[in-house]
């Protein structure tokens, strides 16, 4: 039987299975007495183990075997759910994750499991006394920083062994650092050029992203390779630096001692006593449906994405089409055609609507993964955290979706560090001692908005300003003049940290300026609210879509500009008297509010006519709190448009976010209200 046939959807059936144990995993630690959490879980695992030994994957199989067997005694009330027990499981599911991941890429799906199998055997025998209990962060010895790499890479027993035996014969092992600058186009051509100059000189063991996150550009700008080379590491440096465009490279001997550290930190034991969960030690994910789900029938298939993406693109051009038939059928104004042309406009609009529904994707998708990483998290810091998720089922483009995880990783790391404080310091000033963050989604209008609030120590205002004007970001008179606001957005500038102390977690400045990045890239924005000693607040604004939008198109002389309608607050006519001035800045009293004004043909050199009427055409646009009016000479309508992104050759052009083609042929720039407000 030809097996290759299924292996998308074993893949994609595996990765279910295994969130669905995560998620059971931690429902249980919630609740240990509860048997049909553990029954959801056992038949997840059962057919997982049923689907690799069909599919020929004995590790995978062998694995959930051992795993199954431990839930069976749990099950039976033969064995007693511990933290021990939970922390070997979590171990098996991470390794499940694994080789299901190296199976993606087109692996073999092996991995080394013994230790966690012995485990496994272990707790069934009854011999949980026996075992090890994985050294937390906080536990972790530090490593001599001699001229030696502390690595950043895992090894598993096969890379080890390669690099023990390549030492034997005289080679040295290298760990190499390379980061390319923020301005480099084509990162995964860069990071050919690396590797084919490197495999010149040495053997290339491992990386870190993996070669094919390398290749898809799916990191920051910066990655590492282990490497077996008899050259200098001086050598090594140079031969990578000639390489365009990067800005470090870091090369430093790698020993045996952090090679084995690596795989000794997964091993190394404390002794835990047996003994039951109780609700002190757990970190409680409440969900707004406390009980299990039950797993219901539905009339469902899976469809390839690259299909959906087909898909939108026939039909975006069938929307500048429809853009033109419109246009056409004005012109030429005849009642049967105007007829047609309304009822394929009505047709090709709910026909929008299915395809952008089909496209849409649960926040939940994301959000799962988050649980793990809370209670994780939460043992390495010695804090006490309740995660609450609500609005899970919010749904969003899958494209925004495949962006949105990282920054959310960001924030929430944050609120877990810097937000939540200490047990003993929150009984200090008179909080409960286990600190509460509530992560929660919601529509409103053509956005969604994704909020992680905490009750922690809150942003102290003073220390953002302080260490702002230490790293010369403002100056002091500059300072005295910022908003609550304002200052609160200074802790996204690049490099900015008030941590006192640098960790694992996060307060190397990194994170939150990416977050703000990636985050405007998607057209969205976030906000950040704070009261000091109560908590923070970050709210993220999203579009529900990237592709098709909702315009205001305007005319400056003869080029037309589109406005998307979610910027717009509304529409004015001003008269040439109306504006004020004022610190430089023209200026009109909008309903009491003092509004700024952008004339566009400024902003973007359109040639001005002198024009006899002394009447503005004005648009109101919003972010935030922010508000702005831009003048241009008149409006043409509303219109839904595909957006088409410049590409790469154009780069970043002030004030546009992209281009559209509309029914008539030409070509209207697409206005970034939010650069403009700026």
């Amino acid at each position: 039987m030809e097996l290759n046939q299924y292996l998308d959807v074993f893949i994609e059936e595996s990765k279910d299975h295994l969130q669905n144990c995560n998620t059971q995993l931690l429902e249980l630690e919630k609740n240990p007495q509860d048997l049909k959490v553990v029954n959801e879980i056992f038949r997840s695992a059962h057919t997982l183990k049923g689907m690799s030994a069909t599919m020929g994957y004995e590790d995978l199989a062998n694995l959930t075997h051992n795993m199954e067997n431990v839930l069976d005694l749990i099950r039976n009330n033969k064995l007693k759910v511990t933290t021990v027990i939970m922390d070997v499981v979590f171990l098996a599911i991470d390794d499940l994750e694994e080789m299901i991941t190296s199976i993606a890429g087109g692996g073999s799906g092996k991995r080394d499991v013994t230790h966690v199998i012995k485990k496994l055997e272990l707790i069934e025998k009854g011999e949980e006394s026996a075992l090890s209990a994985p050294v937390h962060q906080g536990e972790k010895a530090s490593i001599n920083e001699e001229n030696v790499a502390v690595s950043h890479l895992q090894y598993d027993e096969y890379e080890r062994t390669v690099i023990e035996e390549s030492m034997e014969h005289g080679y040295i092992a290298y760990e190499i650092k390379v980061r390319l600058r923020e301005d480099c186009l084509l990162k995964a051509a860069r990071v050919y050029m690396v590797f084919e100059v490197l495999e010149k000189i040495g053997e290339i063991v491992k990386s870190s992203p993996s070669v094919d996150q390398l290749e898809e550009e799916r990191f920051d700008h910066e990655f590492f390779i282990t490497l077996l080379s008899k050259e200098t590491a001086e050598y090594l440096e140079k031969s990578v630096c000639n390489v365009s465009e990067i800005e470090l490279c870091e090369v430093l001997p790698l020993s045996l001692h952090t090679t084995q550290k690596v795989v000794q930190e997964t091993a190394a034991t404390i002794e835990v006593l047996e003994k039951p969960l109780t609700g002190v030690e757990k970190t409680t994910i409440a969900q707004e449906n406390d009980s299990v789900k039950k797993s219901v029938s539905s009339k469902t298939i899976r469809v390839n994405i690259d299909r959906l993406d087909v898909l939108m693109n026939l039909f975006e051009e069938l929307v500048i089409d429809r853009g033109r038939l419109e246009q056409i059928s004005k012109e030429l104004n005849h009642g049967e055609l105007n007829e047609t042309v309304e009822r394929m406009s009505r047709i090709s609009g709910d026909l929008q609507s299915i395809i952008l529904t089909m496209r849409m994707v649960p926040v939940e998708t994301v959000f799962n993964r988050f649980p793990r990483m809370v209670r994780q998290l939460t043992r390495d810091l010695n804090k006490k955290i309740t995660l609450v998720v609500k609005g899970a089922d919010t749904e969003l483009d899958r494209t925004v979706i495949d962006e949105i995880g990282d920054p959310l990783v960001h924030l929430l790391r944050n609120a877990l560090d810097h937000g939540i404080e200490s047990p003993d310091v929150r009984l200090a000033s008179g909080k409960p001692e286990e600190g509460t963050i509530e992560l929660r989604a919601y529509h409103s209008g053509n956005h969604v908005f994704i909020e992680i609030e905490d009750d922690g120590a809150g942003i102290s205002k003073e220390k953002v300003l302080q260490k702002a004007i230490s790293n010369g970001i403002i100056s002091e008179e500059h300072s005295k003049t910022l908003s609550d606001q304002q200052v609160f957005e200074l802790i996204m500038a690049s490099g900015f940290s008030t941590a006192d102390t640098i960790s694992d977690i996060s307060g190397r400045g990194v994170g939150l300026d990416v977050v703000k990045t990636t985050i405007e890239s998607l057209g969205g924005s976030i906000t950040i609210n704070s009261n000091q000693g109560q908590g923070s607040l970050f709210s993220v604004q999203l579009p529900l879509t990237l592709s098709i939008i909702s315009v205001m198109l305007v005319k400056m002389e003869k080029e037309k500009y589109a406005i998307p309608l979610s910027s717009i607050i509304e529409t004015a006519m001003i008269k040439e008297e109306d504006i004020l001035h004022a610190h430089n800045q023209r200026v009109i009293d909008f309903r009491g509010k003092v509004v700024p004004l952008v004339f566009l043909n400024e902003v973007f050199n359109v040639p001005q006519v002198d024009r006899k009427d002394r009447v503005h055409s004005v648009i109101i646009v919003r972010k935030g709190d922010k508000m702005a009016g831009l003048v241009v000479d008149s409006f043409i309508g509303q219109q839904e448009v595909v957006l088409k992104s410049l590409g790469i050759y154009m780069g970043e052009v002030f004030a546009v976010s992209g281009a559209t083609i509309l029914g008539d042929g030409q070509v209207a720039l697409i206005i970034d209200c939010n650069a403009l407000i700026k």
